[in-house]
C-alpha cells in the first residue's frame, strides 16, 4: 500500500470517528432537550432542564436499524410491555443503515409519548434529495411501531414521530417543518384520526454564520446552539465558553471532553485536506513543467523527487487523453 493510499484511508478513518463522535455528542440529554425545544411545538416554552426528565432511558446511538423488519430488534418502548415480534438477527447485516439517534420522549402531560430520531448530516447534497431519505426514515419510524407500540389492528395506539435532520454546510440558516395537512377537495367531512403522527424537520446551518459566532448571533437560539456545536473554526474551549455565556447551557466534564475530541478530529481532517490540496497543486505545477519541456527547472527550482515526477507524468498523460 503506497503512502497516498494510506493517507486517504487515514482521512476516511478520521471522518468516521468524527461522525460517530458528533452523534455521541448530540445524544447528551441537555443537547437533545435544546433541540426538542427548538423543533417540537409542545416544548417551545419549556425549560430545557425540565425536558431532560421527559427523555426516557438512554438514547440509542447508531444501533437501531432503519431496514424493514429490523427496527423492532433493538428499539423498545420503555412504557410498553409489548415486545417486538421480529426475529431477524441484525448482526448478520453489518451493512444495514442505522438511525443516528433515536429515543422516546414523554409529553408534558406525563402520559403521551413521541418517538424522536435525530440525523446529523455532513453533506446536504449526497447525490440524491435528502428530503426523500427523511420521508423514508419517518415512514419507517411509524411502520416499525406494529407489535411494539400497538398490536394487531389497534392503529389508534400509534404514537407521533419526529425525524429531525441537522445539515451543516447549507448556505443559510433555515428550518422547514413537514407534516400531514387535510385539504378538503369535496365537502367538509372531518375524518377521525391523528393527522399529527407524521413529522420531519430539516435544519440547515450556515457555514459563514458558524465562523462568526463570537461576534454575532443568528436568527434563532436553536441555530446559534447548533452552529456553535458544529463550527469547524471554534476550539473546544471556545465552544464551551459560548454555550455557557451565550446560551446558558451547562457543560460537564464528559461533554467538554467530547467537544475536545471532535475539534481535534476536525482539525486533523482539515490538515490532511490542506496537505492533499498542496500536494495536488505541486504535482500540477510539475506537470506544467513537463508540458512546457522545462523539467530541469522543476528538478532545480522545485526540487522535485523521482516519485513526484512519476506522479506528475501520470497526471500529464491523463490530462492529455
Amino acid at each position: 500500500m503506497n503512502k497516498h493510499t494510506k493517507e486517504i484511508i487515514g482521512t476516511i478513518g478520521m471522518k468516521a470517528q468524527y461522525d460517530e463522535n458528533a452523534k455521541k455528542l448530540l445524544s447528551n440529554k441537555i443537547f437533545l432537550a435544546h433541540i426538542l425545544k427548538g423543533t417540537v411545538t409542545e416544548f417551545k416554552d419549556a425549560n430545557p432542564r425540565d425536558i431532560i426528565s421527559l427523555i426516557e432511558g438512554e438514547p440509542y446511538v447508531s444501533t437501531v436499524s432503519v431496514e424493514p423488519g429490523m427496527t423492532n430488534q433493538v428499539l423498545e418502548n420503555p412504557k410498553s410491555k409489548i415486545k417486538g415480534s421480529n426475529t431477524e438477527n441484525t448482526e448478520t447485516k453489518e451493512g444495514a443503515i442505522r438511525f443516528d439517534i433515536i429515543f422516546y420522549v414523554r409529553m408534558k402531560d406525563g402520559i403521551s409519548q413521541i418517538i424522536v430520531n435525530i440525523e446529523a448530516q455532513k453533506n446536504s447534497s449526497p447525490g440524491y434529495a435528502l428530503m426523500n431519505r427523511a420521508i423514508f426514515y419517518t415512514c419507517r419510524m411509524i411502520s416499525s411501531q406494529k407489535e411494539r407500540d400497538f398490536t394487531n389492528s389497534n392503529y389508534d395506539d400509534m404514537v407521533k414521530v419526529y425525524s429531525i435532520w441537522i445539515c451543516p454546510g447549507v448556505n443559510k440558516n433555515c428550518l422547514n417543518y413537514f407534516h400531514i395537512t387535510d385539504d378538503a377537495l369535496v365537502g367538509n367531512y372531518k375524518w377521525p384520526g391523528k393527522k399529527d403522527l407524521f413529522n420531519f424537520i430539516m435544519i440547515g446551518l450556515d457555514c459563514e454564520s458558524s465562523q462568526k459566532l463570537s461576534q454575532s448571533k443568528t436568527e434563532s437560539e436553536l441555530h446559534q446552539f447548533l452552529n456553535i456545536l458544529f463550527s469547524s473554526k471554534l476550539s473546544g474551549e471556545e465552544k464551551v465558553r459560548l454555550l455557557d455565556e451565550e446560551l446558558d447551557i451547562p457543560v460537564d466534564e464528559k461533554i467538554r471532553e467530547e467537544l475536545k475530541v471532535m475539534c481535534n478530529l476536525s482539525e486533523g481532517i482539515e490538515e490532511k485536506g490542506m496537505k492533499k490540496g498542496i500536494e495536488t497543486g505541486r504535482l500540477e505545477t510539475i506537470a506544467e513543467c513537463l508540458r512546457n519541456g522545462t523539467m530541469n527547472d522543476a528538478k532545480r527550482l522545485l526540487k522535485a523527487t523521482g516519485e513526484e515526477i512519476e506522479k506528475a507524468t501520470e497526471l500529464f498523460l491523463k490530462k492529455g487523453e
